[in-house]
Parts: structure tokens; sequence; C-alpha cells
């Protein structure tokens, strides 16, 4: 995120010496994206972050993918992956328990509940975006120490060490995972030529929160989980532990344009129009090759023949991922999807709301709704989370029949 911060101790001068009261020297880092030509920031390190003393394989949970075929709309019902009703979920810790839900090559989208810190841990793949559907905690960062509360997007910069600490007296913390294979920011269109969001942008830097303070730990051989690239593996992912010498928070100050941040949805200005507008009004976060937009509560549509929900429209290019997060989603009313639930429309055919829901949305003046979309512009598969919350059923919701293979009878959509 391309604006200046300083936190803690730096050198008036960059590369230069910077010295402890007893005269040892910190160690400068330089964590930039781009290689030298892009966004970056200076970290003073009290150890040698490249310190490595062992490195072993990280079995990562199944990554596997299988394709969306044949081709259709998909209800993925995320709330009964974990069981919260027993004590199970207080020892999933928000990384190394997240459960694949979809992927492709440009994006990977997660679901887990946690009651447990995580390891420690570094995305070495991409950038990650989680939106953080229910709980509270902190994400301890090399930067320092982001809280994080409902309703927060966190964006964690591609090979940052964190760790995720949930806070037990919030209830299990419910996390959505957006894993990039790139870099996530604020869409361009929102930014000036130099980075400032501009007016017309939904939200601007007063919203996004950063560390304020180092979180600096002494401690030794401290091993870390990275995820990172591995030709063969599935998705090309893999994992390994490194093990650290000395601790990666000992950083007693950094500089620059590039660090964590959360920016909580209720800081998001809707959008709207005199008629509906499009999904690109709603757009929160931009990756190569998928958009982040979520739905928020707003007033709708003021003509006076004007249809509140959705028109119909065919996806030529992109997949579309709606996670639904709160209040009552009026297109969808007699499907089953409620909140929780994940709706899969893929590229190849038109979609849109219920035809009930379309009667039903006249004179509306108000939509009491919240949902992260994601679009993608390669075709999404399903992860085996995906593929066990599916209810099967969804893609015949707007014809009310069922699959012609088989009883070509009425289906009951309930």
């Amino acid at each position: 995120m391309a604006f200046y911060r300083m936190v803690g101790r730096v050198p008036d001068k960059r590369h230069t010496q910077f010295r402890d009261d007893e005269g040892n020297l910190y160690r400068e880092e330089l964590m930039g994206e781009e290689g030298f030509s892009s966004d970056s920031s200076l970290l003073y390190h009290k150890g040698v972050p490249s310190s490595l003393v062992d490195s072993t394989v990280w079995e990562l949970p199944d990554q596997s993918l299988q394709s969306n075929h044949p081709l259709k709309a998909r209800h993925l019902k995320l709330h009964t992956l974990f069981d919260t009703d027993g004590q199970e979920w207080k020892s999933n810790d928000p990384v190394t328990d997240r459960r694949l839900v979809l992927g492709n090559g440009d994006v990977r989208i997660s679901y887990v509940v946690a009651g447990s810190a995580s390891p420690y841990y570094r995305n070495a793949i991409g950038d990650e975006c989680v939106y953080v559907e229910k709980g509270a905690g902190t994400v301890e960062t090399v930067f320092g120490v982001l809280p994080v509360r409902e309703g927060d997007y966190v964006i964690v910069p591609r090979a940052t060490t964190h760790r995720w600490v949930p806070d037990d007296s919030a209830g299990p913390l419910r996390a959505y995972a957006i894993e990039g294979n790139s870099h996530i920011a604020p869409p361009k269109r929102y930014l000036s030529r130099y980075g400032q969001l501009l007016e017309h942008a939904p939200y601007c830097e007063r919203d996004l929160h950063g560390p304020t303070e180092p979180v600096v730990v002494d401690d030794t051989d401290v091993e870390v989980l990275v995820k990172h690239r591995v030709s063969g593996m599935p998705n090309g992912v893999g994992g390994s532990r490194l093990v650290y010498a000395t601790h990666p928070f000992d950083v007693v100050g950094w500089d620059g344009c590039l660090y964590p941040y959360t920016f909580n949805v209720e800081d998001f200005m809707p959008i709207t129009g005199k008629v509906h507008q499009p999904p690109p009004v709603h757009q929160v976060f931009e990756g190569y090759n998928f958009v982040v937009c979520n739905f928020c509560p707003r007033k709708v549509d003021y003509h006076p023949l004007a249809i509140p929900v959705p028109y119909y429209h065919s996806n030529v290019d992109s997949d579309e991922v709606m996670f639904y997060v709160a209040g009552d989603y009026e297109a969808r009313k007699g499907t089953g999807i409620n909140v929780g639930s994940i709706s899969l429309h893929p590229g190849g055919y038109a979609h849109g709301p219920q035809p009930s829901a379309i009667e039903g949305s006249l004179g509306a003046e108000y939509f009491d709704e919240l949902a992260v979309m994601v679009d993608t512009f390669r075709p999404l598969e399903l992860g085996e989370a995906g593929r066990e919350s599916d209810d099967g059923a969804y893609a015949w919701t707007w014809s009310g029949r069922g699959p012609q293979n088989g009883d070509p009878g009425t289906y009951s959509i309930g």
C-alpha cells in the first residue's frame, strides 16, 4: 500500500550505520516488491534475518483441485466444515487448519474456524487477504502487531513472517482466506499516479490501519512455516519448515510503503445510483486475474421503475464467488443460501436473481446484506472443502426441476 509510514527507530539516512546503545550494529533488510522497482520497506533487525539453521518439509493440508465439470453453479455450505457445537475448533489454528475451498493458478480461497495461536508463518507465493467473518484477535508480524476484529480485511504482503493469535473471549475465529499468486492492493482506478486514494474511492487512507509500534522478541532456534512454489506438487504449492538462529520478530524499527494493514468493511462507503449499479462499484481490492468486492448494507436504486436486484448477466470472462456473511441477500431468496454460504457462478452461462426475488424487490429502498465477492478471470476448481460442502442442488433452483439424466420431476426449492 503506497503511503509512507515509520514505526520504531530508524537511522537518519538509509543504508548507513545504525547501532544500539552498546555499539552493536543493527542489520538492515530491504523488503521490496518487483525486485527494486516497486513498493518497499527497510527493517532494522537485532539479529541476522537470514540465519537459517535447518530446513525440512512441511506437509500442507490437501491442496488438490477438481474441475467444475460438468459445468454448473454450486452452493457451498462453509459452516458445515467445522464442528462448533463441541470444543474441537479450540485446537485449530488459523493457518495450518485452513481447508481449501476453491482455487486456480492465480488465487486460492480457504476457510477455517480456529481458537489457538498459529505457528510463525510466511506465504512466499503471494499476498494474503483474510476476511474475519467472526471473532477477534491479533496478527503479530515482523512489522508489529495488528489488532483484528469482525469485519476486518487483513492484508499481509508476500513473505511477511507473522502469526495469528485468536482472542478466546470473542468465541471462534472464522476466517475466509484469499491467497493470491500476486500482490493484492486497492484498484488502480481509485489511485492517483502517485498512489493516493482519490475522491471517488469508497474508502481512504484514514480507514487503513497498520502496526503502530515494533514487537521485539529475543529467542533462538525459531521455526517458521513457509508456503512456496514447488513444481510437481498439487496446485504447484508446497511447504517447508525453516528454523532460524534468531527470532524473526527482532525488528527495532522500519519505514517505507510496504507493510500489513487492516481495513474494516464498515468503513466502505457504498456507491449507489438511480438504477442498479454493476459489481465494479463494490470493488475493494484487486490482484492479478482476480478482484475482491463487498456488497454492504446500502440504500438502493431510486428511479420510480427501478429493479433493485441484479439483472441477469453472463459471466463471459470470469467465475463469480459470493460469500454471504450477514443480513438477508435479496437475490437468493428460496435457494437455501444463508449466512456462511458460498455461491459459485462459473463463466459460460447466465445467472441472476431467483425469479420470485425480482418482483419481491420492487419498491425496496434499502438492502441489509453483507457479502464478500471474488471474481476470477480463470476458471475455478473445487478444493476438498468445496467438494465436501457442496449442496448438490443449487444449479436447478432457477428452473425448479432436477437434472434430466435422472428423475426429471419437480425439484423442491428449500
